[in-house]
């Protein structure tokens, strides 16, 4: 399941739904992803993220198949939100759940480093002396390199 939305999230309700009903998942790896109050050395004000609605679901629908090819996973779960973030909040919830914990985990750390890199999000970070665009870091992009690699 997919879903990018501006309102904050429970990360308790969505694990408690994603594994409602289904009795044969034995485990849920996750993720939650927060904003940092800080950037290198510099202060975070904020993060502005910003998405092309419709290419940005596709994308992410096209991650979480990725993974479900790989892996005996039972449910997927992607929470992305958008808009003015503030230090400590929630970003993104990433969830696999599966009967044995071994997919669970690799799948969950396969999702976040293919969203990190192959989903279009925008992000603007609120300095003190101004704004700032995200760019790609060399670290996400071979976390992601790995996964394609792998045997």
């Amino acid at each position: 399941m997919i879903r990018v939305q501006l309102e904050d999230f429970d990360i308790g309700l969505e694990l408690k739904k994603l594994s409602s009903g289904n009795l044969g998942i034995g485990g849920i790896s996750s993720f939650v992803g927060l904003v940092r109050d800080f950037v290198g050395v510099e202060k975070i004000k904020g993060m502005t993220l910003e998405y092309y609605p419709g290419m940005t679901e596709k994308a992410l629908t096209a991650i979480e198949r990725e993974a479900h090819k790989h892996w005996a996973l039972e449910s997927t779960l992607i929470i992305h939100r958008y808009g003015s973030l503030k230090p400590g909040d929630q970003i993104v919830l990433v969830c696999a759940s599966s009967a044995h914990r071994k997919s669970a985990i690799e799948a969950c750390h396969f999702l976040i480093d293919w969203l990190k890199t192959k989903a279009p999000f925008w992000k603007c970070e609120e300095l003190p002396n101004g704004s700032e665009w995200v760019k790609a870091r060399d670290l996400d992009i071979e976390q992601t390199m790995k996964w394609t690699t792998r045997d």
